[in-house]
């Protein structure tokens, strides 16, 4: 056995299904041995788009998803997606082929240092030195990946070490690493703490991050809110954390969010920021949550705990342990006057739009879109007006709502659609960008022809880019400055290029029969969406 072929046999014992990845000569060992593997490979068309593949797909299974790429600028183009997955909280493993173990250091061809260079945003990297430590480095890459507060771990491999006799395969059955030992439960000290604040509290409120999803606690917070009428808000990460239109869920908080969730949040007595990394996108101004107020913060990374706002109680750990454990607890709260303060919030101060006529409403458009989806589908946005409309206009059942808050990482939306659909091909899978982003993942409708991908892609045109126009709006006085995307392409000719059903919204008049025929096609879709220019995100 060959260090390539003990590297496809770890993978297999994770049991890996799909590598999204781009060969080069320091990766090919590897993807040579796959070949005996039943482990499909997806050919993506640029290296960040494997990472944001692997992304999707293991947000949608939980599991740790898989990319390899080579060497040099291989490694280095990957290098968005790591960081993306690292903002995100995303298990991911990625693998990086190298030079020559001996020609570490010396400037070769496609060398470069990959370990060093992705070193702020990996939980952990790996350089193999010897084929015989595969096992185990793969083992641990896999265990750190995902556990505590998940993310990407690097292995990068060394052709010789790829090329390298391994003694004896025997794959860990367990992992035992003396520095790395995540806290699961919470201390039961601090639980009761926060139990007998919820028994005083008149007007409490939960905060849901993204962590909340990545901890697969959805049902233990939904039984919990129910049980105890606790309100719930959450982050742009946290979105589908409750369903939109539970009575407990009060909406999106932050910059972009719902004026009646941040108005809840900053009247509550009692916050529990729960899987929140109270960043500034979702409080911008950390004094106001700790203000007249009992700041709860859980999280299963005790970095972020008092990293941007002091708690007073934190309670280090998972969120479905730790939400398991307030189930268990026999307590009573009473609050129903700051339930019926909420409800009349959000009747009262939801977003009033004017959409010209003459171009589709991206809001409305949103909304008849999410009631015409399947329950259980996975909606992916993209970055820009789109990801704030589809925040605050899409309605999530018992399906998934994927989009990336922590790094806004343009055209993230189509190969993380493609890693989702995969990750379950029975789902209803849409991925809504704009022109700018879609232009920046365009190239993988190759990828979903080649490997019969068949996820439907909406694109919101308004020929701009349009979220920095709108700052240049606001800030520079509509003076714009590179923003304009003349020169895009017709994306009906080439949806005609890749053989891709295309479709074509001018105005809301058609909407309804459009979005029919949009989801009726089992095949992939590209609907244009045609907006108007000078809309906002309200």
């Amino acid at each position: 056995m060959l260090g390539a072929d003990a590297m496809v046999r770890c993978l297999e014992e994770e049991g890996v299904k799909y590598v999204f990845g781009y060969p080069g000569v320091a990766i090919c060992p590897f993807y040579n041995s796959i070949l005996d593997s039943k482990i499909d490979t997806i050919l993506v068309r640029t290296e960040q788009n494997a990472a944001h593949a692997a992304s999707g797909l293991a947000r949608v299974t939980g599991q740790v998803g898989v990319c390899a790429v080579t060497s040099g600028p291989g490694a280095t183009n990957v290098i968005t997606g790591i960081a993306t997955a690292f903002a995100d909280s995303i298990p991911l493993v990625c693998i990086t082929g190298q030079v020559n173990s001996e020609l570490l250091g010396s400037d070769v061809f496609q060398e470069a240092d990959i370990t060093g260079a992705v070193e702020s945003f990996v939980k952990y990297s790996y350089l193999v030195r010897s084929a015989d430590e595969i096992p185990r480095i793969f083992k641990e890459a896999f265990y750190i990946a995902n556990s505590g507060r998940k993310g990407p771990v690097l292995i990068d491999v060394p052709i010789d070490v790829q090329n390298a006799a391994v003694g004896k395969f025997a794959y860990p059955e367990e992992v035992n690493m003396r520095t790395y030992k995540p806290t699961v439960k919470g201390h039961a000290v601090q639980i009761k703490k926060v139990v007998k604040e919820l028994s005083r509290a008149k007007r409490p409120i939960i905060c849901a991050g993204g962590g909340v999803l990545l901890s697969d606690a959805e049902q233990e917070l939904r039984a919990f809110a129910q049980k105890h009428k606790v309100p719930v808000v959450s982050t742009m990460m946290g979105i589908g954390v409750m369903p939109t239109k539970h009575p407990m869920y009060y909406g999106m908080v932050g910059n972009n969010g719902h004026p009646y969730a941040n108005r809840a949040m900053n009247e509550s007595d009692l916050l529990i920021m729960v899987g929140a990394r109270v960043a500034d996108r979702a409080v911008s101004q950390p004094d106001l949550i700790t203000e007249n107020k009992i700041l709860v913060h859980i999280d299963v990374d005790p970095a972020e705990i008092g990293k941007n706002v002091g708690p007073t109680i934190p309670l280090v750990g998972d969120a479905k342990h730790i939400i398991a454990d307030f189930l268990e607890e026999d307590f009573t709260c009473e609050h129903e006057e700051w339930i019926q303060v909420l409800n009349g919030y959000r009747e009262t101060m939801g977003r009033v739009r004017k959409p010209e006529p003459d171009y589709v409403d991206p809001a409305e458009f949103i909304r008849m879109l999410s009631e015409a989806m399947e329950d259980d589908a996975v909606y992916v946005a993209d970055v820009g007006q789109n990801q704030i409309w589809s925040c605050n206009y899409h309605i999530v059942k018992d399906g998934r709502f994927l989009t990336t808050g922590g790094m806004g990482t343009m055209g993230y939306s189509i190969p993380a659609a493609m890693g989702a659909k995969l990750a379950d091909r029975n789902r209803q899978v849409i991925a809504v960008c704009g022109d700018g982003s879609f232009q920046m993942s365009m190239m993988e409708l190759a990828t979903m022809r080649q490997f019969a991908i068949p996820v439907k892609i909406i694109v919101l045109k308004n020929n701009y880019l349009g979220m920095v126009r709108e700052y240049q709006h606001y800030t520079y006085k509509d003076n714009y400055s590179v923003v304009d995307l003349s020169g895009s392409p017709d994306l009906e000719k080439l949806s005609s290029a890749y053989d891709m059903k295309f479709m074509r919204l001018h105005t809301m008049e058609r909407a309804e029969e459009v979005i029919s025929e949009f989801l009726t096609h089992d095949e992939s879709v590209l609907l244009e969406c045609l907006i108007d220019p000078m809309d906002l995100v309200k």
